[in-house]
């Protein structure tokens, strides 16, 4: 072996063997979750439960700062900007896989500018609109829309969330003209539907079910390919009206790219040791949320392949930015 190849050699054993003393000593001090929606929201709502179930697991502060802003591109974008070092994490979802094609010009490329941790959870979505909306169901509302092209709006929280993406592809599912209006996020597009100012919205179920329960709006159908167990009585969307029609909403964990690969690993252990247990899964059943499991190689692959699978809806359907 030259002398080159065996500094080379002995710099990577090295660094490997300082990677490793920081996974042991990981965390030292307070880590953050950046959650780049709104307050109220499902990532908000997860983040905090992980956070302080890693908080009780690894006796060290994990403190959740929501960043919403420009469909999540803010808080993501200063997320790409921080430290390597495990004490910045981000709480993604598929919003970030869709960007990814829905707005090219954004400042940093989720696969080259962050590492995958470990993904969190899915679950299905809901259509629901406001009482005085004059459709008892699907077919009625459908029938609405046709009537009135351009005349009524949807809710979401931002470009690229999945609540905009359920919606256009609703809209070129069904042949259907409804105005996109976001909001800020979930919170506040959720707000305006139950106040009347927008007509409907496509949310998540775990996060709307009691809005439905208590009456403040009326849900035409879920978005899974079977009826939730939450709200057994309201048919799928596929059922009620769009054959084929499917989407959901899923939560991960990243970090900044460089974030040594024994932390990450780390992280991952911890957070599906979480995810494994029988009172999570029991309590995530019962808000309709199942829980993902995988190594952060296998999440790797599962991101690859969303941003594939969006880019071909994104150009298919011919969705953009307004």
């Amino acid at each position: 072996m030259s002398p080159i190849a065996k500094l080379g050699l002995a710099l990577a054993t090295l660094a490997g063997l300082a990677g490793h003393a920081a996974a042991e000593d990981y965390p030292a001090r307070t880590v953050k979750i950046v959650v780049p929606f709104g307050a109220g929201g499902p990532a908000d709502i997860y983040a905090r439960f992980l956070g302080q179930q890693l908080q009780e697991s690894l006796k060290q502060s994990f403190v959740i700062e929501d960043r919403p802003g420009a469909g999540s591109v803010i808080g993501t974008g200063e997320v790409a900007k921080s430290a390597p070092d495990g004490y910045t994490l981000l709480m993604m979802s598929n919003t970030h896989t869709t960007n990814e094609t829905l707005l090219p010009n954004k400042p940093f490329q989720l696969m080259r500018d962050f590492v995958p941790v470990a993904p969190v959870n899915y679950s299905d979505l809901i259509m629901v609109v406001h009482p005085s909306v004059p459709a008892k169901d699907l077919k009625e509302f459908i029938a609405l829309l046709k009537a009135k092209p351009g005349d009524l709006n949807y809710a979401s929280s931002g470009p690229g969330t999945p609540y905009h993406m359920a919606g256009e592809l609703f809209k070129a599912m069904s042949g259907t003209n409804i105005v996109h209006v976001p909001h800020r996020g979930s919170g506040d597009a959720r707000t305006a539907v139950m106040g009347g100012h927008v007509q409907m919205m496509i949310d998540a179920i775990t996060t709307t079910a009691p809005t439905v329960q208590s009456g403040q709006v009326r849900a035409l159908g879920t978005t899974g390919l079977k009826r939730s167990s939450v709200l057994p009585d309201v048919p799928t969307i596929a059922e009620a009206g769009v054959p084929g029609y499917e989407a959901t909403i899923w939560l991960g964990l990243m970090a900044p790219a460089g974030t040594p690969q024994p932390v990450v690993a780390k992280l991952n252990a911890e957070v599906n040791k979480i995810l494994e247990r029988a009172d999570v899964k029991e309590a995530w059943a019962k808000q309709g949320a199942t829980p993902l499991i995988m190594s952060p190689g296998e999440f790797d692959k599962y991101l690859r392949a969303d941003i594939e699978k969006w880019a071909k809806v994104v150009h298919t359907a011919g969705i953009k930015v307004q």
